[in-house]
């Protein structure tokens, strides 16, 4: 028998499986879209329209390195989208590998050195500009704490003459054209105090004093934002910085120090008085506030909350937010009325205040019924006994709705 062959089997490389294309249309829509959202025009923390010199140079140099990032994304990226398109696997053997050219590698190593060098100089100019402290003519202390800021303006011969320090919480008030040195710490945990148009992040930490120079161009209103996380309400800690022209700023602080006056006998603001008596002012101080012997009422935060301090509530109608700046005072229409006016008319938009047919009445007796419900700051209020029985933050006072009436009446004659 003629005997048969044995034939090897003839094998072909496997070819892998494609991989999946991606959806790149989608994606570059999500993209293009998530830009866009940060363009939009209402951004009152736009950190790309600078109010101020300090934001000024931070804008100036935000440019040109974000230019350098943008050509290095793209030719990153077309090498990229060259090799996958170029080197795809078609089923074909694998490239032969090789060290690569020196001249190559070594080119490759020095570019980027430069770039970085072209960017790390101007950065620190920059930096070491924005860290200057010297030139400034007014001083504000301010306080972090979980999760408002206390506003202190001690007295001084800048920001026109002190002879009486201002406290204040939430808003920071300064004249414009004014080199204003912030000098800010923490009682509690590390905060960060940042408002974008004015000037860059700077962080407030317990034990220590941070400066920080503001300068604002012309009056308006600038909100930030605490930027370091801190807690429950991290994001229901903000501030604002109102800027007014020098003579606005003088009828400020004029008001901010003016005499108490009691509201008159037998109306609903003076039954507010007597609850803010019984109830608040073991907390939040009011200036000029008398009890019914005539003996100044002073606060004393220390023995019912953690952190010693609460926010002083003296001309509380001034300002056009409360707790934290969480919330507006000044209802929607009326906000916008402020934060819309021309710079010549802002001052005294400003300092209309807050009346009777502007106030945010629903915010406002959200926060009186039930504070620790609106803005989270004790996660479990049962176990006082971590905190030696000391709230962390504002208890809930459950007051009913007649006294509610009473404290709001109350509050706006602080204006």
């Amino acid at each position: 028998m003629r005997p048969v062959d044995t034939v090897e089997p003839v094998v072909r490389p496997r070819r892998m499986p494609r991989p999946r294309r991606l959806a790149t249309p989608a994606v570059g829509v999500l993209a293009v879209g998530a830009a866009l959202a940060g363009c939009a025009e209402d951004a009152p923390q736009d950190t790309w329209d600078p109010a101020g010199p300090n934001a000024q140079r931070i804008h100036d140099l935000q440019w040109p390195v974000f230019a350098i990032a943008g050509v290095v994304m793209v030719l990153v990226f077309a090498t990229i989208i060259y090799a996958v398109v170029r080197f795809r696997d078609r089923g074909q053997p694998i490239p032969k590998q090789t060290h690569g050219k020196p001249a190559l590698e070594i080119g490759l190593t020095i570019l980027p050195a430069l770039i970085l060098i072209g960017v790390a100089v101007p950065t620190v100019g920059t930096l070491m500009a924005l860290s200057k402290t010297s030139d400034t003519e007014c001083v504000v202390n301010v306080t972090g704490q979980q999760w408002w800021w206390e506003v202190d303006y001690p007295r001084q011969d800048g920001c026109g003459g002190i002879d009486t320090s201002i406290v204040t919480s939430g808003q920071m008030v300064i004249p414009t054209g004014t080199k204003v040195l912030v000098r800010g710490t923490s009682r509690d945990v590390i905060h960060s105090w940042w408002i974008p148009r004015l000037n860059g992040k700077r962080d407030m930490v317990p034990g220590r004093v941070q400066t920080v120079r503001l300068e604002a161009d012309e009056p308006g209103i600038y909100a930030g934002q605490c930027t370091e996380f801190c807690g429950l309400s991290h994001a229901n800690m903000r501030m604002e910085v109102v800027a007014l022209d020098s003579a606005d700023f003088e009828t400020w602080k004029a008001g901010q120090l003016g005499e108490y006056t009691a509201p008159e006998e037998d109306t609903l603001a003076a039954q507010g008085e007597e609850l803010f008596i019984a109830q608040c002012a073991s907390c939040h101080q009011l200036n000029g506030l008398l009890d019914a012997d005539g003996v100044p009422v002073i606060a004393a935060p220390e023995t019912r909350v953690y952190s010693g301090a609460a926010p002083n509530l003296s001309y509380l109608m001034s300002r056009n937010t409360f707790a934290g700046a969480s919330w507006d005072l000044l209802t929607e229409e009326c906000r916008e009325r402020v934060w819309n006016a021309p710079p010549a008319e802002f001052g005294a938009r400003y300092l209309e205040g807050v009346s009777p047919g502007c106030l945010n009445e629903v915010d406002l007796r959200e926060w009186l019924r039930n504070a620790p419900e609106k803005k989270p700051m004790f996660a479990d209020p049962e176990e006082l006994a971590e905190t030696d029985d000391l709230y962390r933050g504002m208890p809930n006072l459950a007051l009913s709705e007649e006294q509610i009436d009473q404290l709001v009446a109350y509050l706006l004659e602080r204006s």
